[in-house]
């Protein structure tokens, strides 16, 4: 289905239409196109056997590195998945929703190799962010960037990224419990920035501010799991799993503009709703699509697609592609509508191609013979 919206309420309806269960992997080699057929792609698989991908990371030699939620970080160079992983996280939890998931290339990766992984630990009620030094075969000089993040075998967050200003972000999730996305004294329910050593920036908005944690720059988060920067206006744009039922209404997924020091409402406003010096989304999905992931688009393969948002849902099994005008959203449109199941993880590789993970081994999906997979739109001209 390729619809194209202009108000939430259109949107509403557009995610519950189409929504039957389709055999993930129906749609391979097919090609598809934009809902105005200005732009067409062909699917194809990248990477097969894999066992819940949850991030996707470039590196400047076009290696791809990946993390598998049981622990394992992976390489596909030159095409081809290494047999044997890169590294197995001894540390690493992995129950429920959580493990081994977020993953970063430093900046200036191509010169010092270094590589952040987030992921939960102890009893699986705790995250740390490790830094490690990456050695073509093996990953050496452990060093713990932050850790006693509160998790739980859900709601952990744990979404990496380098901003444009060189620091690095951390998405964390409430934990399940949701009164600490109010306060600044915890770091759950929160989007964290830290020095890429793991200090506190001295910009960040609650430094000298007593009883809060410095480490925090955005708050009122319920679980957010995508988040990327918009080009030319470098504004941050994450998503974020909504109630979904058992913890308040159902739905209330979202896609927020994230500003420094703002609150984001969780628990106390969600969906629609509004309270003063409370920050509503930018948009909101129910019943819920489960939106795990975010990415601006940035190449030149697809032309129309620059500067438009993608993510993966999880519950919606799609790839939603969002037109935007600065803040204002002009449109969206389900690029991938059912056809390979529960998706994650979206990334663009260095050939302009858009790149996305299935995860329908997570417990909640019904896998095909070759899941998980890395799939990937090339275009056809």
């Amino acid at each position: 289905m390729k619809s194209t919206i202009h108000s939430t309420a259109v949107l509403l309806v557009m995610f519950v239409l189409g929504c039957g269960q389709v055999p993930p992997g129906k749609g391979e080699g097919e090609v598809g196109s934009t809902a105005a057929g200005n732009t067409r792609f062909r699917v194809e698989t990248f990477a097969g056997g894999l066992e819940v991908p949850w991030s996707i990371a470039f590196a400047p030699d076009r290696r791809v590195f990946l993390t598998e939620r049981p622990g394992r970080v992976r390489v596909i160079e030159n095409g081809k998945l290494r047999a044997e992983p890169l590294a197995t996280l001894g540390d690493v939890v992995s129950e429920g929703e959580n493990g081994l998931m977020g993953l970063a290339l430093h900046p200036q990766f191509q010169s010092n190799h270094l590589l952040y992984v987030a992921y939960t630990y102890g009893e699986g009620n705790r995250v740390r962010v490790v830094r490690f030094r990456e050695t073509k075969t093996a990953l050496a000089d452990r060093n713990v960037i932050i850790e006693d993040i509160p998790a739980a075998t859900i709601h952990a967050g744990c979404r990496l990224r380098f901003g444009p200003d060189g620091k690095l972000y951390i998405t964390t999730g409430d934990a399940a419990r949701r009164e600490q996305a109010q306060r600044l004294d915890s770091l759950g329910g929160k989007i964290l920035r830290l020095n890429d050593d793991g200090t506190i920036p001295t910009d960040n908005p609650f430094v000298n501010q007593q009883r809060a944690r410095g480490e925090i720059w955005s708050y009122g988060h319920r679980n957010p799991q995508g988040l990327d920067w918009q080009p030319r206006t470098n504004l941050m744009f994450d998503t974020e799993h909504g109630p979904s039922g058992f913890d308040g209404p159902g739905g209330g997924d979202e896609i927020n503009i994230v500003e420094k020091g703002k609150n984001y409402g969780w628990p106390v406003i969600h969906h629609q709703q509004t309270k003063e010096g409370m920050e509503s989304p930018l948009l909101e999905y129910t019943p819920s699509v489960a939106p795990a992931s975010g990415m601006f688009y940035r190449g030149s393969a697809f032309a129309e697609f620059r500067g438009n948002f993608f993510f993966g849902c999880l519950r919606g099994r799609a790839l939603v592609r969002v037109v935007l005008d600065g803040r204002k959203v002009v449109s969206q449109e389900r690029l991938i509508d059912q056809s390979f199941g529960r998706i994650r993880e979206v990334a663009e590789g260095p050939d302009g191609a858009i790149y996305f993970s299935t995860s329908n081994r997570d417990g909640r999906g019904r896998p095909a013979a070759d899941d998980d997979r890395i799939i990937r739109l090339v275009p056809v001209k």
